[in-house]
């Protein structure tokens, strides 16, 4: 019980710290969509798509790595921290060789908006090859931090990041065309520069944060040494290299159907479909918010209870709490949706009526991210029993599904189509990892109850969303049935893990 108990109280504390970044960072959402259009956030959330495919091969799978090495061999901790960081300043530095000299070329290709991909493109381009290679340098140095059992510093950082994000968006954005309308101190000198409403000021934030983050996290980073074992250089780069390609596979899953909607589509609709897409794809955020707090408590907590005679059972018994609240928090937001929806702003009533239009897949993407979690509960087998390469295998066949069907389907059902390959792409990868995790790593895990949770969570979907058209009284009311019963069922289990 006390496992269980210190594991929920990791994953709270992380998990305050990335609902607070994260819903400080949803509130953008509204920003973003009151001041650009549909077209221009298309081209937004396609930049953040391309740095979120990249992101993955800089790291390197160093992370998980980092986690595993920590604790298989604790006598060598800090020659674990140098091979892991150096491996990612390694690739940063031959990323930046290769790409540089390539800029040009590299913005012509990922543009969705041919009339200004080498005005403002170019300077897109590398805005993200900086960040994303400062946010690649940030990696090890964060799960330093968390192997080291200091959540609050690691939140505090995180904090720090978004708040001086946010800050400067609003300057920009807001503060700085507020202060040159109405001709206020010092708007002669912002006239001589400032572009007005310019998507690049985003990336430009973003850069800063980011620079801010690596410069907080230098007593992490000057504690690198380049002192490397090769001989263990060789096994960590074993374990990761299928982690690396099934981060890709599961980065295709997530981003490349906003790339793919952007190219398969006309062009005179690819960006508004994208911005419709990717703006109602944000009212999803908050399961996922769910889903990243829970991964960073569970995987330094997993990694270092596997020699426990009992952690299979204690695996299982966080896979029912996490499935049971993730039931709840999918059933919330949808019957929430009516009030979520004004978090997607618009310039005007029309861009508005636009971005609403989308509505109708943020279920689907909600029941997606729902099975996207429970694949990364399962995900524990392949880890601790170093058969990386499963992960390879079930990530692949996702991406491979996500690909062949959006290649498929979007040419004619458009962001619809993106929403449902992305639920199937997510519940192949679950039910594959079951299925071989039970035959290699065997986990009790209560299947039965599982399914029965997500099946009736579903159906109270069904009749909040679709029979009762998004009712938010009768959407809460059965909420609120949904929680009553869990609780009578799990009444005991709840209060054995809570009981002080």
């Amino acid at each position: 019980m006390s496992t269980a108990k210190k594991f929920a109280g990791q994953t709270a504390i992380y998990g305050l710290s990335t609902v607070a970044t994260r819903v400080l960072s949803f509130i953008l959402t509204p920003i973003y969509t009151g001041v650009f259009s549909a077209n221009v956030y298309g081209i937004f959330s396609t930049m953040f798509s391309w740095a979120s495919m990249l992101n993955p091969v800089l790291a390197f799978g160093m992370e998980t790595t980092f986690f595993r090495y920590l604790n298989k061999r604790p006598d060598q901790k800090e020659t674990v921290y140098n091979n892991t960081f150096g491996t990612i300043i390694t690739l940063c530095l031959l990323f930046l060789v290769i790409s540089i000299p390539l800029i040009s070329q590299i913005a012509e290709a990922i543009s969705i908006d041919k009339s200004t991909w080498h005005k403002d493109f170019v300077l897109y381009v590398k805005l993200f090859i900086a960040i994303v290679v400062t946010d690649a340098l940030c990696v090890v140095p964060f799960a330093r931090i968390r192997g080291e059992g200091r959540p609050g510093r690691y939140g505090l950082i995180k904090f720090l990041n978004i708040i001086v994000f946010i800050g400067l968006n609003l300057t920009f954005l807001y503060l700085f065309p507020l202060i040159v309308k109405n001709d206020m101190p010092g708007a002669a000198w912002l006239k001589s520069w400032y572009n007005g409403v310019w998507l690049g000021y985003v990336f430009i934030s973003n850069l800063v944060a980011s620079l801010l983050t690596l410069l907080v996290l230098l007593p992490e980073v000057l504690k690198l040494k380049f002192k490397f074992n090769w001989p263990l250089m060789k096994e960590m780069l074993q374990y990761s290299w299928p982690i690396l390609v099934g981060n890709i596979s599961f980065i295709i899953n997530e981003n490349l159907d906003k790339l793919l909607l952007g190219k398969l589509l006309p062009d005179d609709v690819s960006g508004r479909e994208v911005g419709i897409y990717s703006a109602n794809a944000r009212l999803a955020i908050f399961l996922n918010i769910f889903i990243q707090a829970f991964r960073l408590g569970a995987e330094p907590f997993f990694f270092s209870h596997a020699a426990n005679k009992n952690s299979g059972h204690t695996y299982a018994r966080i896979m029912n709490i996490f499935v049971i609240s993730m039931c709840i928090i999918f059933i919330g937001l949808v019957a929430n949706i009516e009030i979520l929806k004004f978090f997607i702003n618009g310039k005007n009533n029309f861009e508005k009526q636009q971005y609403w239009s989308g509505l109708g897949i943020v279920p689907v993407l909600l029941f997606g991210y729902l099975n996207l979690g429970i694949y990364i509960n399962l995900s524990v087998w392949y880890k601790l029993s170093d058969q990386t390469r499963y992960g390879l295998y079930i990530s692949g066949i996702g991406a491979l599904a996500t690909v062949i069907l959006n290649l498929i389907f979007i040419p004619k059902y458009s962001y619809v189509a993106s929403a449902w390959i992305s639920l199937t792409a997510y519940t192949i990868m679950a039910v594959l990892s079951y299925i071989w995790g039970q035959k290699n790593y065997a986990i009790p895990y209560n299947l039965r109850k599982n399914l029965i949770y997500i099946f009736t969570s579903v159906v109270v979907v069904y009749i909040s969303f679709i029979l009762f058209k998004r009712n938010i009284y009768i959407g809460n009311g059965l909420l609120l049935a949904y929680v009553a019963a869990a609780f009578y069922f799990e009444r005991k289990e709840l209060l054995s893990i809570f009981k002080r």
